[in-house]
């Protein structure tokens, strides 16, 4: 890998990549740590391995702009299998048995022996109907909620993530948090044959089934996993994420021009321990037209994809338009004399100066300071998102 010199300019920007399957958020901020040769990059909300989609990344000073980014409404779509429940309301869990309750039992939070019965959950799932699963939404899963976060969520309790004490067989319990769906449309409603077969039927391994294709438009902070849990378990019938494509995070959309695609390759290595261990890896797509294997050329392709601070900040927050002098008392730490009620982006021309918040009744203050474009930061920006 090319090395970059120390006394090169610093780029600062946001890249949205598309997230393929099969990789963490954390390889996809590696794969661009790689190609740009930064160690300063960051992304902004995670998504689990199984999902793809709208991955925010930013690298250089523009990481400073992520905690803003992070707390964006988004959009999902998603396919949630109703019928089956797993250890981690997703996929990549193990389904989880019934019981042998009475058919008037609908705790499904309770212990497997308090359950109802496969029988009774085909049942159920026989005469469900698009309407039904319609009006249980918009009853119980638009608007303001509360929300218990999956078991298996990257929650920290005490300092650990809540995945790593699920893991380890320890209790989790998180508490109900206030979340808001703005929508959560059912897209498809699709009726497999055995869901209709005798309920003897063995062609399902772990019972009929019923998948709904959805889109959800939510706040930052919803789990679409537990979303899945609780619509099955209002239905009477459990519930879990299958597929979650993430297609927006405020205003950066995965259908936009300038969107990075990336794929998985498994990649064989041996472990301090000597043991050989194959796993997934992130490669970025760089442009058919650019394709090289010379690291600095790849480094440029990816950078022609580029997000620059100005635009990403007015892509992100309410902007103001400010002069020159006003931009140099900003980054003094000074006030400047504009009134803003949240915090806003602070741009010279095609310099991002600052986030500003309200100081007085007449003045805004610095709560964030960058320090002055660089000539290959102003030059590196992409084109508008389209």
């Amino acid at each position: 890998m090319a090395s970059r010199s120390p006394k090169a300019p610093d780029v600062s920007g946001i890249l949205v990549i598309d997230k393929p399957q099969g990789v963490t958020s954390h390889d996809v901020v590696a794969a661009v740590r790689g190609a740009l040769h930064m160690r300063r990059v960051g992304h902004a909300g995670t998504l689990d391995p199984m999902a793809t989609g709208v991955l925010i990344v930013g690298f250089g000073y523009a990481t400073r702009l992520l905690n803003y980014i992070v707390g964006a409404d988004k959009t999902y779509e998603a396919t949630i299998r109703l019928g089956q429940r797993t250890t981690t309301d997703d996929a990549d869990g193990d389904i989880l048995p019934w019981g042998s309750a009475p058919a008037d039992a609908h705790d499904l939070t309770a212990a497997s022996d308090s359950l109802p019965p496969q029988e009774d959950v085909t049942a159920r799932l026989r005469t469900l109907t698009r309407d039904d699963v319609e009006r249980t939404i918009s009853e119980r899963f638009l608007g303001r909620i509360e929300q218990v976060p999956s078991t298996f969520s990257a929650i920290k309790i005490h300092g650990q993530r809540a995945y790593d004490l699920a893991r380890e067989g320890k209790d989790v319990e998180l508490e109900a948090r206030p979340v808001t769906i703005h929508d959560f449309t059912v897209l498809d409603f699709d009726i497999p044959d055995n869901v209709t077969d005798s309920v003897n039927d063995d062609a399902v391994a772990y019972g009929p089934y019923l998948d709904l294709a959805v889109r959800v438009t939510c706040s930052s902070g919803t789990y679409i996993r537990a979303l899945a849990r609780d619509l099955g378990r209002a239905l009477g019938v459990g519930g879990h994420l299958t597929r979650l494509r993430r297609v927006r995070v405020g205003s950066f959309d995965v259908t936009a021009s300038n969107v990075v695609t990336a794929h998985t390759e498994n990649r064989t290595f041996t472990n301090r321990d000597g043991e050989t261990v194959t796993r997934a890896k992130a490669i970025l797509d760089v442009p058919n037209d650019q394709a090289t294997t010379v690291a600095d050329d790849r480094r440029a392709a990816l950078l022609t994809r580029v997000i620059g601070m100005p635009q990403a900040a007015r892509l992100t927050l309410p902007h103001l338009d400010i002069t020159d002098d006003e931009a140099k008392e900003l980054r003094f730490g000074r006030r400047i004399d504009h009134v803003v009620a949240e915090p806003t982006a602070a741009i010279a021309g095609n310099d991002l100066v600052a986030i500003v918040e309200r100081a007085n009744s007449r003045q805004s203050k610095p709560s964030v300071v960058f320090p002055a474009a660089s000539e290959e930061v102003v030059t590196a920006a992409a084109e508008p998102l389209s």
